[in-house]
């Protein structure tokens, strides 16, 4: 049961309405709601939590103990999962609320900013609809399930003039930045190859039988946009090995689920953020022993699922004429050694530095300064996530215009662009 909002919640909602909101099927769209003061009362953030399951743990603790924040609500379509995260956060703010529909939270003029940690296939409704809310949004990766979202989401980052920060959080890793200033600065002379880890694969996706749907969950609203699908237990699952993760209904696999975190490195150590690939092929593929893309001028990108592959050990390996890097989380390994504490010179290129994903967004909210990884980065990576995944689907390579950002010369891969949403649930504008 929804637990009941504030007065204040209520009244804000009602007012929404009669601005002539339109709803279909308990969807609600928002105007936008210009805002001439980023934050809140007694300058902090007034904060809500969107998606509590496993990722929004560390958010979570983030949030509530940061002295800039004012972190007021949640939301989860899982009752224990909200309620646990309610009952957190009420030890600080007893006033706190706790909410089935995100469309409460939305309605609320007094909340500044979301994080958002739904499963993949609500990223972009949800951050749009936040956006257009007059809210600045976090959302985790990837930042959506299907090329056209991400077109919408840039299109509404700029529109409404928000900072949107994708949780691409490797971008403020010490030891991937200096990765990138490496590669950037040609200190290992023209890269030659590139190979990324992304561990071993989820399990095959199968037919799961029809379970009772649990009163433990609102499962028309955890689907949303997605094909209706009968309930089981695994389907709705929240698994860093699995669960969710598994379907492409929801996602885009290890593809889509670590590719995230590592293409993201990679297009910006070659310097091709708002551009990208031309050509994906599926491992398998006439012999492939992985999946690997190519960029224009024939440099290939090659990327394991079974690990101990040509990364040797690192989650990425660029290999240059005259050295190489191999970057994991926190940890760097050179060829030269000395390139790993090497430092640019005025002339050279130097990385944006952040060394804190979380308080980088915050920082933006408050300056209105663009952060790390806004939507228009976050574009150009998930493309190669969907990209990799539709490839995969098909089990044929696809070829990819990223000025036009169109699959070419294969309409039925075209198709994958977007996905017929379920009634109720249409991509916000």
């Amino acid at each position: 049961m929804k637990t009941a909002p504030t007065a204040q919640s209520t009244l804000s909602r009602r007012s929404f309405l009669k601005a002539g909101i339109a709803t279909a099927a308990g969807t609600i769209f928002f105007p936008y709601i210009a805002r001439s003061n980023p934050i809140g009362a007694n300058n902090r953030v007034r904060m809500a939590l969107i998606g509590c399951g496993l990722i929004m743990g560390g958010h979570h603790a983030w949030a509530q103990s940061h002295p800039m924040i004012d972190l007021v609500a949640v939301c989860d379509v899982k009752k224990s999962q909200r309620e646990a995260a309610l009952a957190k956060l009420k030890q600080k703010n007893p006033g706190a609320i706790g909410y089935v529909d995100y469309g409460d939270i939305m309605a609320r003029s007094d909340i500044d900013a979301v994080i958002i940690a739904t499963p993949d296939h609500w990223h972009a409704a949800i951050s749009i609809d936040a956006m257009r809310a007059g809210k600045d949004v976090y959302v985790e990766k990837p930042m959506a399930l299907t090329l056209e979202e991400t077109t919408a989401m840039v299109a509404a980052e700029k529109r409404y003039s928000r900072i949107l920060q994708v949780g691409s959080q490797q971008r403020s890793d010490h030891a991937f930045r200096q990765a990138v200033d490496i590669v950037r600065n040609g200190w290992i002379g023209e890269v030659t190859e590139i190979h990324i880890d992304l561990k071993s694969d989820f399990p095959p996706v199968t037919l799961l039988p029809e379970e009772p749907v649990p009163a433990d969950i609102d499962y028309d609203r955890w689907l949303g946009p997605a094909p209706w699908r009968p309930y089981n237990n695994t389907r709705v699952l929240g698994s860093f090995g699995g669960g969710w993760r598994i379907f492409w209904d929801y996602g885009s696999r290890k593809i889509g689920d670590w590719g995230a975190h590592h293409f993201d490195i990679v297009q910006w150590a070659l310097d091709m953020d708002g551009n990208g690939p031309v050509l994906f092929v599926p491992k398998g593929f006439e012999g492939e022993p992985y999946h690997y893309y190519q960029y224009a001028n024939g440099l290939k990108v090659t990327a394991s699922l079974k690990g101990g592959g040509p990364a040797n050990g690192a989650m990425i390996r660029f290999v240059g004429k005259n050295g190489e890097v191999k970057a994991s989380r926190e940890s760097l390994e050179t060829t030269p050694a000395d390139l790993a504490s090497r430092i640019p010179s005025s002339s050279e290129f130097r990385a944006y530095r952040s060394n804190d994903h979380r308080q980088n967004w915050l920082d933006s909210v408050i300056s209105r300064q663009p952060p790390i990884c806004p939507a228009t980065v976050g574009a150009s990576t998930f493309d190669i996530c969907a990209l990799a995944g539709i490839a995969e689907r098909l089990e044929r390579p696809l070829h990819w215009n990223p000025e036009k950002r169109e699959i070419t010369g294969d309409p039925e891969a075209a198709r994958f662009a977007k996905y017929t949403r379920r009634a109720g649930y249409p991509l916000p504008v």
